[in-house]
C-alpha cells in the first residue's frame, strides 16, 4: 500500500492556497486539513483532545502544539485520509515542523512536499483587497481576477450570497504579509534542508499554477 501523501502549502494570505488545495484534493484524492476547522470539530465532537482544547480556549489561552498534534493525529486516523492530506495553517514554526515530523514518523510517514507559493508583495496586496467568497460553499472569487461565470451566482454551488472578510484591505494585508515573511522564512529553510521544498510562482494564471503544483506532487509521491 502506498505511503499517504503529506503536503504543506506555504503562502501568504491571498496567494491562492485555498484554491490550489481544492484542486489538489480533486486531482490526488487528498483531504485538506485546516487547523482552525480541526479544533472546532474536535471541540464539537467532545473528543479527549477537543475537551482539552475547549478548556484552554475558554480560559482565554492559546491551544498548545501538543493538543493540536493530538487533534491532527486523531483526524489523520480517519479512513478518508488514506490517500493523504494537505495541511493548512500548520506548521507555522520550526518547532511545530519538528513535532509534525515526529508525529508522522510514528506511522511510517513523512512530509512529501512543502510548496512555497512565491508572490510579489505589492500585487498580493491588490489581490487580497479584491477577494470575496461564496457564503454557502466557500468558493473564492475576485473583483478583477476571478468573477462568477454568471454575475451573482456561484459557479460551484449556485449560491447567490457572497461575503468579504473585514480585514481584506490594503493596510491589513500589508501587515499580514510582513508577519508571514517573518514567520515563514525559517520554515522554508527547514524544508529546503530536508530536500522536500519546491517553489512555485503564485502570480500567474490559476490553471498554470495548478498544473505546476500537480506535477511537483505527482513526481514526489512516486
Amino acid at each position: 500500500m502506498p505511503t499517504p501523501t503529506v503536503l504543506i502549502l506555504l503562502g501568504p494570505p491571498g496567494s491562492g492556497k485555498g484554491t490550489q488545495a481544492r484542486m489538489l484534493e480533486e486531482h490526488f484524492g487528498l483531504v485538506q486539513l485546516s487547523t482552525g476547522d480541526l479544533l472546532r470539530a474536535a471541540v464539537a465532537q467532545g473528543t479527549e483532545a477537543g475537551r482539552a482544547a475547549k478548556a484552554v480556549m475558554e480560559a482565554g489561552g492559546l491551544v498548545s502544539d501538543d493538543i493540536v498534534l493530538d487533534i491532527l493525529r486523531d483526524r489523520m486516523a480517519q479512513p478518508d485520509t488514506a490517500q493523504g492530506v494537505i495541511l493548512d495553517g500548520f506548521p507555522r514554526t520550526t518547532a511545530q515542523s519538528k513535532a509534525l515530523d515526529g508525529l508522522l514518523a510514528q506511522s511510517g510517514m513523512k512530509v512529501t512536499a512543502a510548496i512555497s507559493m512565491q508572490v510579489d508583495d505589492a500585487a498580493m496586496i491588490a489581490r487580497v483587497a479584491g477577494r470575496y467568497t461564496c457564503a454557502k460553499c466557500g468558493e473564492g472569487y475576485h473583483d478583477q481576477f476571478k468573477q462568477p461565470a454568471v454575475a451573482g451566482v456561484c459557479d460551484k454551488c449556485g449560491g447567490t450570497e457572497f461575503k468579504r472578510r473585514a480585514d481584506d484591505n490594503a493596510e491589513t494585508a500589508g501587515a499580514r504579509l510582513e508577519a508571514y515573511h517573518a514567520q515563514t522564512a525559517p520554515l522554508i529553510a527547514y524544508y529546503s534542508d530536508r530536500g522536500v521544498l519546491a517553489r512555485v510562482d503564485a502570480m500567474g494564471p490559476i490553471d498554470d499554477i495548478a498544473s505546476t503544483m500537480a506535477g511537483i506532487v505527482g513526481e514526489l509521491a512516486e
